[in-house]
């Protein structure tokens, strides 16, 4: 009798340990994909179950940012905001979103890998397949200095394997996900004017 109950409670603990593993778009970065936006990035992913990765991803953007405007270099290579790693997924299959601060020279019209459309958001924003970047620019009192030289930051979002469509529609939703995420992140960063991005997305091809 008591080593059945010790194996239901094993039989629990186990299951409980599984359920904080794995968690849905809602809940796999805290809250970054709170929202609508678990729906779209379930659409884009074609996945429903994803690896439980840490909250404080946005903790860890915004403080490389502000360190990597510190230190006057020109770019930085920010860090993960969210990693998105289906349940049984292969090791290559990771997409997610990123931040880092770009150079002046990232900016160009020209030269985009194939398959990629500029869209007329940010500084430059560009969309693919199964990707979306934004640039943007961030003026803010947590930054001293910004307002001569702004915090130049660039976010990218990728789905990772998946077998949905190259349409509009998937597309617009890659960039949908980003302009969310990114204003979060001008949120917390205190970015003046949202740091130039519209409230709502601006899904128009240039």
């Amino acid at each position: 009798m008591t080593m059945g109950v010790g194996s239901v409670a094993c039989a629990s603990e186990d299951k409980d340990k599984e359920e904080k593993v794995f968690v849905g778009a809602a809940e796999v970065c805290g809250d970054v994909f709170a929202g609508p936006l678990a729906e779209m990035v379930e659409k884009v992913t074609g996945d429903k179950v994803f690896f439980a990765k840490s909250p404080k991803g946005m903790e860890r953007v915004v403080a490389a940012l502000k360190e990597g405007y510190e230190s006057g270099r020109p770019w930085a290579a920010g860090d993960i905001l969210c990693l998105l790693r289906p349940k049984g997924a292969k090791q290559t299959d990771e997409g997610g979103v990123k931040f880092s601060m770009y150079a002046p020279q990232d900016v160009e019209d020209e030269g985009l890998p194939a398959g990629q459309e500029l869209y007329t958001m940010g500084v430059q924003s560009s969309v693919g397949r199964g990707n979306a970047s934004l640039y943007f620019e961030c003026v803010s009192p947590q930054l001293k200095g910004s307002d001569a030289t702004p915090l130049r930051i660039h976010g990218g979002f990728g789905r990772g394997e998946s077998d949905a469509p190259d349409s509009r529609e998937y597309r617009n939703l890659n960039m949908t996900i980003l302009h969310a995420v990114s204003l979060k992140l001008v949120r917390e960063l205190g970015c003046e004017n949202n740091g130039g991005l519209p409230r709502s997305p601006a899904l128009t091809p240039k």
